[in-house]
């Protein structure tokens, strides 16, 4: 099997560059040099010596000196090329194998073994790396399986989506249609009650409507709205105020704002961000008029985003709660929604590589309320 390659090794610095055979060659001309010096040396003495005549006992003791030089040279030979030997079929020659084999899996041949006979350390790298490998293969295949599972699964999504999108929605608008129409045709013979019956059918029909509507919006993030640009954040903001100016008009909301930079993200889903914090913090608005900032400011290479509100505020203790698809903490007569909202923005956030919470320290304009904050990449150097 053949997967993608590594990336390239990094150079080696300094005398790193030198491979060890070249080490071992250096040192072995040196050590020959030395030897040969040596050899020279002992020769041109005892020709000095003999040219001294010497007395006999001194000649014979000189004679058995060289001879023992001789035999000690011919000994520091003999181990050198042992030495020699040793070091290339025992070491140099199991590094060039098992480097081989590393480069061959480095080069994506995943499943090539790795595998040296001596020596005994080498031997036992070899099997450290081999075991290593093995573990990075059966991860990597594991996450194959996991990804084509997790593709089947959003084939899947995806046909529900149209699913939900047509097939679903129709019958539930024949529901509300055929019930306003029985309503409206035999409105003189109705009571307040079957009245009351007929409104509580259209409402159920129109939320279940809504709620598909949201759970689509969810499950789109990411996946149909396309990639990320840099997009101007103040532009998505004013679209997100377009499509609410009838809300913020009839509950008299004054919403104010930095100036916001250009991050890297998705126009779009970028718009419903600011959409879905906003309606919230007009929905869930207390006696006076409600107040909105946006701000931001720079973290690092994020920008950290918060809206700030003088609503009616979030405890600390739901702080978590309230990410959760579906969570609601007041009755749906007080305020209306389906509960995904802030799901789908902490989703939307997450897609973009930041994080969205609640930020239980700060209040909004007026001394209460709540502030939301989210962090997005930053476009570059904007």
């Amino acid at each position: 099997m053949s997967i993608h390659p590594l990336p390239p090794p990094k150079e080696p610095i300094g005398l790193g560059r030198v491979p060890v055979a070249r080490w071992f060659l250096l040192f072995g001309a040196l050590a020959g040099l030395t030897f040969a010096a040596g050899v020279a040396t002992v020769m041109t003495m005892a020709a000095r010596t003999a040219e001294l005549n010497p007395r006999r006992e001194v000649a014979d003791q000189v004679d058995r000196l060289i001879v023992a030089l001789i035999v000690v040279f011919v000994l520091l030979l003999v181990c050198a090329a042992g030495l020699a030997l040793v070091v290339r079929y025992a070491v140099l020659k199991p590094i060039d194998q098992l480097t081989d084999q590393v480069r061959a899996v480095a080069a994506g041949d995943f499943d090539r073994d790795l595998h040296v006979d001596r020596p005994a350390e080498l031997a036992e790298l070899s099997s450290h790396i081999d075991s290593m490998r093995g573990r990075i293969l059966s991860g990597w295949r594991t996450a194959q399986d996991q990804a084509e599972e997790l593709r089947r699964s959003n084939g899947e999504l995806e046909q529900f989506a149209y699913v939900a999108s047509h097939d679903l929605q129709e019958p539930l608008r024949k529901v509300a249609s055929f019930t306003q129409m029985l309503e409206q045709r035999y409105a003189d013979r109705l009571d307040d009650r079957a009245r009351q019956y007929i409104h509580f059918a259209v409402d159920g029909a129109k939320r279940m409507q809504a709620l598909i509507n949201d759970l689509l919006d969810f499950s789109r993030v990411g996946r149909v709205t396309g990639g990320r640009t840099p997009t101007e954040s103040g532009a998505a903001l004013d679209r997100a105020l377009d499509n609410l100016s009838a809300a913020i008009e009839e509950s008299g909301a004054t919403i104010t704002r930095d100036e916001l930079p250009t991050v890297l993200g998705n126009q779009t889903q970028l718009t419903q961000l600011f959409q879905n914090l906003i309606e919230n913090a007009v929905k869930f608005r207390s006696e006076e008029p409600p107040r909105v900032h946006i701000g931001v400011r720079r973290d690092g290479g994020m920008w950290e985003f918060r809206c700030s509100d003088n609503g009616i505020g979030v405890e600390s203790k739901y702080a978590d709660r309230i990410f959760l698809i579906f969570q609601r903490l007041h009755a749906r007569d007080v305020y209306p929604g389906t509960g995904i909202g802030l799901a789908l923005c902490r989703k939307i956030v997450e897609y973009h590589g930041g994080r969205l919470w609640l930020d239980g320290d700060a209040t909004g304009p007026g001394g209460h309320g709540a502030t939301f904050r989210w962090t997005l990449p930053a476009a570059g150097d904007t």
